[in-house]
């Protein structure tokens, strides 16, 4: 399937799209030194949910798909060179309205789940008309 949404973001901050399926996407980040915290390599975890983010709106992969909401839990620290993967499923919809499960893990380690509200708008959010 092609993606059909969020065509414009940096994949190098976000994740390339492994895999995309209706309802489904799988996004792969790898962490490099300009997602460091601190002199550690701590990834900052701004990075990891827009990674789950951008999952999200994939596995929706409407044009016009937005974020209404979230609940996120981070259950490890993540650090530059990890390569992290992004699972994203719809598991409820109803018009316009869907709500997507995402969990990430680097290899067998777990370090993030979420879930995200979205809303696919009839124009783009931005378009006042």
């Amino acid at each position: 399937m092609e993606q059909k949404t969020h065509l414009n973001i940096d994949n190098g901050l976000c994740g390339e799209v492994v895999e995309i399926e209706k309802g489904l996407a799988h996004v792969r980040l790898v962490t490099t030194e300009l997602m460091a915290a601190d002199h550690e390599g701590l990834v900052h975890g701004g990075f990891i949910f827009g990674a789950a983010d951008f999952a999200a709106m994939c596995a929706v992969n409407e044009p016009n798909v937005v974020l209404a909401g979230s609940e996120c839990r981070f259950l490890a620290p993540s650090r530059v060179g990890d390569i992290i993967d992004f699972e994203a499923r719809v598991v409820e919809s109803e018009g316009p309205k869907a709500v997507v499960e995402v969990s990430a893990a680097s290899g067998d380690r777990p370090l993030f789940t979420a879930r995200f509200k979205t809303v696919v708008t009839k124009a783009h959010v931005l378009n006042k008309r």
